[in-house]
């Protein structure tokens, strides 16, 4: 009875310590993508600015499609 208490306590600490390093690497990936997001939008809001300057017209990402 005492080895399968210490298998269950040895896999609870190994489970628990997966668990704590997978909520770091979820932690960073959240900040990854918030990142991501942030300079996503500004190559799109740079992209429209060059394309309205370099038209006058409306940029290219606020267009619908010709098939619409």
């Amino acid at each position: 009875m005492q080895d399968r208490v210490e298998r269950a306590e040895e896999q609870i600490a190994y489970l628990t310590r997966t668990v704590e390093e997978l909520s770091d690497v979820v932690v960073e990936q959240g900040r990854r993508i918030e990142r991501l997001e942030r300079q996503l939008g500004l190559l799109i809001e740079r992209e429209a600015e060059r394309e309205y300057e370099g038209g006058g017209q409306v940029p290219l990402a606020d267009q619908k499609p010709p098939h619409w």
